[in-house]
């Protein structure tokens, strides 16, 4: 049965255990009645109080009261705003009344709004953004070239001034660089080899467009990825980069077989040239001798022109028969010839073949001169010998 139905609760209380219509119940307070002391406590601290015997204070005091507490709750709230702290990475710009104060460096800080308005950025933290667009190069192609930019604040100053929104007018000026500096590179060069300086270029140029602006901001690095042909000619890219691709590797395998050809002939040919001046030289001191020695041959035989005639006619014939494995011995007057063939002398010098004998026992008359007179005793000792 609820407690204040009739007949419900006998001793007449609520559920907080206080009675009715007594004035020492034990329950909760009252809405207005907790307001109101909350006002008569502010009034008797900003200077409120009670009139003979209890009555209420003035409105004119209540008021008043209400009014500090305002202001202090305001000047709590501008002191929560006003103050700041700075990161080690970061720096705020200080403007009051629109005109530029200080540039404020790590720290707790404070400045006085709405008199001063505060900019705070990170100064050290590189920012990057990308962008892939259509662009014409210089043997008219069209080409898709995808780009990403990296920056950081380098002068926070210029950074909030100067211009009105940087970093729109970076991406901007990111556009003129790389469309001039594609415009004027061949297709190849952009798909190949040619990406990294015109990374460079763009990088370069971006960075004095920066400049001229004042916009505060330093580029750090321009990458330019692959680039590759609108979908539509996609097929026909390929297969022109594939045939340059076999051309490079065409020209990179003749370049070594002309490595390994043309030194082996210039060593050949350098051979050839050395060999052919030892040749020279060797004729040239040759007859160089020879003419020195029929030179000084001339003056001894015009001293004694018989012994000089008899001692060459016996140096030719020692010469001749020394080449040759053949002796004709002539008697006196051109009788009782004999011809000696030394065999074994004549197989040993033609490396042990017999094959080879007949043919010089053959001609052996003919490789002779007509007569060739011998001393006797020679012809004898040469027999003893062979026997």
């Amino acid at each position: 049965m609820a407690w204040n139905e009739p007949g419900g609760n006998s001793n007449n209380q609520d559920p907080w255990g206080g009675r009715k219509n007594n004035g020492d119940r034990k329950g909760p307070p009252d809405i207005d009645e907790a307001f109101r002391k909350l006002q008569d406590n502010l009034n008797g601290m900003f200077g409120g109080g009670k009139k003979r015997g209890g009555e209420a204070s003035s409105g004119k005091g209540g008021g008043l009261g209400m009014v500090f507490v305002g202001l202090g709750i305001l000047l709590a709230m501008w002191l929560y705003s006003a103050i700041y702290v700075v990161d080690e990475q970061e720096q705020a710009v200080i403007l009051r009344l629109g005109e530029y104060h200080d540039t404020v460096g790590p720290g707790l800080n404070i400045y006085f709004p709405p008199f001063d308005r505060k900019f705070q950025e990170n100064v050290t933290r590189e920012r990057a953004y990308s962008k892939q667009g259509q662009m014409l190069t210089e043997d008219e192609n069209i080409i898709e070239v995808p780009l990403t930019v990296q920056y950081k604040i380098s002068n926070l100053r210029d950074f909030v001034l100067n211009v009105d929104q940087p970093e729109v007018s970076l991406q901007h000026a990111t556009d003129s660089a790389v469309r001039h500096v594609v415009g004027s590179t061949e297709m190849d060069q952009v798909l190949t080899e040619g990406r990294e300086q015109m990374a460079v270029e763009v990088k370069e140029r971006l960075q004095r467009f920066m400049d001229t602006y004042k916009t505060g901001i330093s580029v750090t690095q321009v990458n330019l990825q692959s680039a590759a042909a609108p979908r539509e000619v996609q097929e026909a890219f390929d297969d022109v980069i594939r045939a340059r691709e076999d051309e490079q590797r065409e020209k990179n395998q003749a370049e070594t077989y002309a490595n390994g050809v043309v030194p082996e002939a210039r060593g050949q040919a350098q051979r050839l040239i050395e060999d052919a001046s030892g040749y020279r030289d060797e004729v040239v001191s040759k007859a160089q001798g020879e003419a020195d020695r029929f030179t000084a041959l001339v003056a001894e035989y015009r001293k004694a022109p018989e012994v000089t005639r008899e001692r060459l006619y016996l140096d030719t014939m020692q010469e001749l028969m020394s080449n040759t494995s053949k002796v004709l011995v002539t008697g006196e007057n051109g009788q009782n010839n004999l011809l000696y063939l030394p065999l074994d002398k004549m197989v040993d010098a033609r490396g042990g073949s017999s094959a080879n004998v007949a043919p010089a026992a053959s001609g052996a008359t003919e490789q002779l001169p007509s007569r060739v007179t011998i001393d006797p005793r020679q012809v004898d000792l040469r027999t003893r010998e062979s026997r």
